[in-house]
């Protein structure tokens, strides 16, 4: 977050009283003499100038946007306090890769007796940004090559394209285009994509080839509190694997259009989004099909967690999901809920858990999932403070059901009364990313079973004790 300094016009900083607000002791003294403290909310000031050194491509208008509250602060904790918050600003604008803070007493022309001068030294990011990393998602690593063009126009817009690949068969191309809006109130951020997925899933029986645009403009209600509203158009073609493939899923095969509106509401009180302590994170999404295209269906889902630390380092959490997907018309198997894998039910085989035909997976149209995870530190706590703090030990409880139940009340709670529930313990070590119903770790090493399953977020080795 970058460091603040300050500092006041003193005779002597090293006497006894000398600092503003810090009080040196002499040197020749041998006893400590006690520091006494200053409540900064007592110490009147304002600030009269804000200076921003290294501007380059970055314009005027939304730099000064972001600043303008520091002219409201009343005391010094007060302006430490926005200082802070105005560097948060500069850095949400995907502009600057460094930003320090320079707080010091406003001296010159104009310079008032409790007057500050802050001074933000940033360091803008480079014309062309590249990168090279590894994502693991359904099973699959996949090598992501990205570049972005960051600060294009000089008000935070960026272009950025991705292209990666599975090494089985998956690959995906994006490119996007992104425009946030810092002066509206609600601060609003439109991305524009174009994109190609190329996926196999052969616990189904089939390929997937999507070709679409999404728009998508997210925006914050409150700190906690983030929405996105997004139109999709695609051409998916959904084609089989081999010739034995069932008949059931030869049905669902060949293009179509499709055409979806989609809100997403996510809440997030968490203290953080891997390895939590505390704190619970909810999120909402709906989406409507059928405004277009050959496909009309309507979708909802909900994921929620929740994170409680018991005793310094032991942390329950509970996880759940559901969803419920109603089809109109042209609704295939690529739009059906799954369940089973390290990212929607652990323990059990990728979309393992369900309706199946001919031994594939074809998915349901109701779900619910529910986790009771405990992580604790390793034993005897080897790299403590260092790489022993990527670790943690996971206990976990699964259950869950995926139905396809006819439309009648007395179906649905016979299909959904079904649970399926694995239980098991592991190691799991930190990554970026996230899941829901399957808990903040996402892979597993199944020890009865040996098979390799890896989820997008962490890597997890996974003793398997009980499944039903």
């Amino acid at each position: 977050m970058g460091t603040v300094h300050a500092k006041a016009q003193t005779e002597n900083v090293n006497s006894v009283g000398g600092g503003l607000f810090d009080f040196e002791e002499p040197e020749t003294l041998e006893e400590a003499i006690p520091k006494p403290t200053i409540k900064l909310n007592g110490v009147r000031a304002r600030v009269d100038r804000v200076h921003v050194d290294g501007l380059s491509r970055t314009k005027d208008d939304i730099v000064r946007s972001a600043v303008d509250e520091l002219f409201h602060a009343t005391d010094f904790e007060d302006v430490i306090l926005k200082a802070h918050k105005v560097r948060r600003s500069l850095d949400s604008l995907g502009c600057f890769k460094d930003i320090g803070v320079f707080i010091d007493v406003s001296n010159g022309p104009g310079a008032t007796p409790e007057g500050l001068e802050v001074t933000f030294q940033v360091r803008e990011l480079t014309r062309i940004v590249g990168g090279i990393n590894t994502t693991v998602s359904e099973n699959e690593g996949n090598l992501v090559l990205g570049v972005r063009l960051p600060n294009v126009a000089g008000r935070g817009e960026r272009v950025s394209a991705e292209y990666s690949v599975g090494h089985r068969s998956s690959s995906n191309f994006s490119v996007a285009a992104t425009k946030p809006f810092t002066r509206s109130a609600l601060q609003p951020v439109l991305t524009t994509s174009v994109y190609q997925q190329n996926h196999e899933y052969p616990w189904s029986g089939y390929r997937l080839l999507d070709r679409g645009v999404l728009l998508d403009i997210a925006f914050r209600t409150s700190p906690a509190t983030k929405h996105n509203l997004q139109w999709e158009g695609m051409v998916r073609d959904t084609s089989v694997l081999s010739k034995t493939t069932s008949f059931k899923v030869r049905e669902s095969s060949g293009p179509v259009l499709k055409s979806v509106i989609r809100h997403i509401v996510t809440v997030d009180h968490r203290d953080e989004s891997i390895f939590p302590t505390r704190g619970t994170w909810v999120q909402f999404s709906s989406e409507l099909a059928g405004l277009g295209g050959g496909v009309a269906n309507i979708k909802t889902e909900l994921q929620a967690e929740a994170n409680k630390e018991i005793v310094p380092g032991f942390v329950v959490q509970l996880t759940g999901a559901a969803g419920v997907l109603h089809d109109v018309f042209g609704t295939e198997l690529p739009e059906f809920f799954y369940l089973g894998g390290p990212a929607t039910l652990r323990g059990f085989q990728q979309r393992g858990a369900g309706p199946h035909c001919d031994g594939l997976a074809t998915g349901g149209t109701m779900y619910w999932a529910s986790g009771l995870h405990l992580y604790t530190p390793l034993p005897f706590q080897p790299g403590k403070g260092g790489l022993g703090e990527l670790f943690r030990s996971h206990l976990f409880l699964n259950g869950g059901c995926l139905a396809h139940p006819e439309e009648n009340s007395q179906a649905i709670i016979e299909a959904l009364s079904a649970v399926r529930v694995s239980c098991g313990a592991g190691v799991a070590l930190r990554e970026r990313g996230r899941c829901a119903c399957a808990g903040s770790a996402t892979g597993c090493l199944s020890a009865l079973l040996v098979e390799v399953q890896k989820g997008p977020n962490l890597i997890h080795i996974i003793v398997l004790m009980k499944q039903m």
